[in-house]
């Protein structure tokens, strides 16, 4: 296995990974997002996220997707958007070395805290992040408006471009 930073040319697979987990999380439908989507918002000028790929025999298994964030109380901080591992790979220690990838860059970048979500009835996942020294955080709640929410609230409201 090889473990590097993402290219614009991994993007086509990348998107195929977002697909797959999609159904893994049972939301098959809802991704919408485009390669030419990714080529644009992760090697722009000013690049939205970054990726760390696994490969085997020239083939992207895994990516993980991170973008920095700001903590008012902490400072610089990482997202983990998506850790992701073809189905056929998991189990062989892909999904640790991207985590392990996402940690220590964490750590070059002298950030205070590296943050991601879980859904609540992944238990292999929360035990993974458990054991690895992360804290399950129980008692906050991801809050989200899609596309649908912000239109209507900004029409409710009368906020006009």
């Amino acid at each position: 296995m090889r473990l590097r930073k993402g290219k614009k040319d991994d993007m086509f697979a990348v998107l195929e990974l977002i697909k797959e987990l999609a159904v893994f999380e049972k939301e098959p439908d809802a991704v919408v997002v485009s390669v030419d989507d990714l080529v644009r918002d992760g090697f722009g000028e000013s690049p939205l996220f970054h990726t760390f790929v696994a490969e085997m025999d020239s083939e992207i298994v895994g990516i993980a997707l991170y973008y920095y964030r700001y903590s008012t109380w902490k400072g610089k901080t990482i997202h983990l958007e998506d850790l992701i591992v073809k189905e056929k790979m998991r189990g062989s220690g892909i999904g640790f070395a991207l985590y392990s990838a996402i940690i220590h860059q964490g750590k070059k970048e002298h950030v205070r805290r590296v943050e991601w979500n879980v859904l609540d009835w992944n238990t292999p996942a929360i035990d993974f992040y458990k054991k690895s020294g992360a804290k399950v955080l129980n008692d906050w709640r991801v809050v989200q408006m899609d596309e649908a929410g912000i239109a209507a609230f900004c029409q409710k409201n009368k906020l006009v471009d």
